[in-house]
């Protein structure tokens, strides 16, 4: 058996991780609902050479994020990292600057394997008060400019305040809104390409 190790190497650095929480996992959905595999299929039709490579967990926050990343970068050897986290940070109150801190250090560590990286922006709902959702929004544009990173200015644009692309619970996007989230990670992602 010949096995091609030009290949192999190739193929390990056409890789795009997402690390991400429910909104990524493809929570309430049925196996092959999620932007994340609608991606796949996308680059497949396009003809895009590179593997997805889902990490998300539902539930997950940025500090969990962070203590997988390292690993996932170690096996994976991305090209590309997409970061969706900080939603669930978001919802439980945790302060700015923890979430920026491992924003930070996350977009760090995929650089220093080469990796480019692009960051999902969220939102918070206004009943968190003024100051912590104008703080949390900011978050993303902020780091995207100290990194030199590609940014989806929102995520959930077009999704999020639309009854019928979410599911009963108003927090996930249905099979519906999938297609709407892979948009707003196209226009960013395909740049990088």
């Amino acid at each position: 058996m010949l096995v091609c190790v030009a290949c192999q190497a190739d193929s390990g650095n056409r890789t795009i991780l997402i690390i991400g929480d429910s909104l990524s996992a493809g929570y309430g959905l049925a196996k092959g609902e999620s932007w994340t595999t609608l991606l796949q299929n996308r680059l497949s039709a396009k003809g895009y050479v590179y593997q997805v490579v889902n990490a998300s967990i539902s539930g997950d926050t940025t500090g969990g994020g962070l203590r997988r990343l390292p690993r996932a970068l170690q096996v994976n050897t991305p090209a590309i990292v997409l970061i969706e986290l900080g939603g669930n940070d978001g919802l439980r109150g945790t302060p700015i600057g923890v979430i920026r801190k491992n924003l930070a250090t996350m977009i760090e560590l995929s650089q220093a394997v080469d990796a480019q990286v692009i960051l999902a922006g969220m939102a918070m709902p206004p009943n968190y008060g003024q100051a912590y959702t104008d703080g949390f929004a900011g978050i993303y544009a902020e780091l995207a400019n100290k990194y030199e990173v590609a940014l989806i200015k929102f995520f959930m644009k077009n999704v999020a305040l639309t009854p019928a692309l979410m599911q009963a619970d108003q927090i996930h996007p249905n099979a519906e809104g999938q297609p709407y989230l892979l948009d707003n990670a196209w226009a960013t992602l395909e740049e990088l390409l």
